[in-house]
């Protein structure tokens, strides 16, 4: 008896482990799983902010210069592509991480009732024993009840100790399991975290690359030229010989006066000079007349 006591104290503290380490992992396992759907879900909610942003980034460019509006359409195009490889993260993590931490709680509930079973079994074993030393005590010399109650008390210790070692050989796979899906639950993660921020640096070195890329002097001429239509020049002069200072215009004055004048004294001496030749001519033209005479009279 005492031997079989010492039996069922060596199981229980065995079934108590167990149980310790299935409520472990059921605790940590669904933190976890919560943790990485919250991970998945913000990730998901960045790749729509992104879409937003790509979505204004292409309504803004259409509104700009040439070479900004080439330079940020790129630069839309390569963060759209992106949000495509984010996407795919989001899509793996959740088929890689979530969902396989989700199926713990399938199995962690598949371990309790085995659990409950070897529990129930140690408990019926326990109450055999009692019952076998109670009926010891109270009919000593009927060796048939004690018989009975000792063959019940068998009974359900082999059943107990069947349990239990089915308990021990699921409890061992499940520990290794765990092991083995924590390994590949987290190195997906790294996995996936890794070919999306690789994919990302590539990408984003090429959307730097196009913002690099703008000229800024072409677009400003652009800008002035859209300001200043083609006769703007032509029109700026004429507002620039308006606009002379008071003296300029002085100075202007006395020299158209002074350019009057000399013309005028210039169409005098003009005048006086006509005036001496036709005198000379008609001069020339007596002469001539009285010489003409002269030659007749002889």
């Amino acid at each position: 008896m005492m031997l079989l006591g010492r039996g069922l104290d060596a199981r229980d503290n065995q079934t108590r482990q167990m149980q310790d380490a299935v409520s472990n992992v059921e605790k940590h396992f669904g933190e976890l799983c919560q943790i990485f759907a919250g991970y998945v879900r913000k990730t998901a909610r960045l790749r729509d902010k992104a879409d937003l942003l790509v979505n204004e980034i292409y309504a803004y460019a259409a509104t700009e210069t040439p070479n900004l509006k080439v330079g940020l359409k790129n630069f839309a195009d390569e963060f759209s592509r992106l949000q495509d490889y984010r996407q795919a993260e989001v899509d793996r993590l959740e088929a890689k991480v979530v969902e396989p931490l989700k199926c713990y709680g399938t199995i962690v509930k598949l371990k309790r009732d085995d659990l409950r079973a070897t529990l129930t079994a140690k408990s019926r074993e326990a109450k055999q024993l009692s019952q076998l030393e109670k009926t010891r005590q109270r009919n000593p010399s009927d060796l048939h009840v004690i018989y009975q109650a000792e063959n019940e008390l068998q009974r359900a210790t082999m059943d107990a100790t069947r349990t239990t070692r089915h308990l021990e050989e699921t409890i061992d796979n499940f520990e290794k399991q765990k092991i083995r899906d924590i390994k590949n639950i987290f190195s997906e993660f790294i996995t996936i975290e890794m070919l999306f921020h690789g994919k990302a640096l590539e990408i984003y070195t090429a959307a730097y690359q196009n913002i690099q890329n703008i000229d800024e002097n072409e677009d400003l001429e652009v800008f002035r030229s859209s300001l200043y239509p083609p006769d703007y020049q032509s029109r700026l002069d004429i507002v620039r010989a308006n606009s002379k200072s008071p003296l300029q215009r002085t100075g202007s004055s006395k020299s158209s006066l002074r350019t009057a004048q000399i013309s005028r004294r210039m169409l005098r001496k003009d005048e006086e000079e006509d005036e001496e030749e036709d005198e000379d001519d008609e001069e020339d033209d007596e002469e001539d007349e009285l010489d003409t005479t002269k030659e007749v009279l002889q």
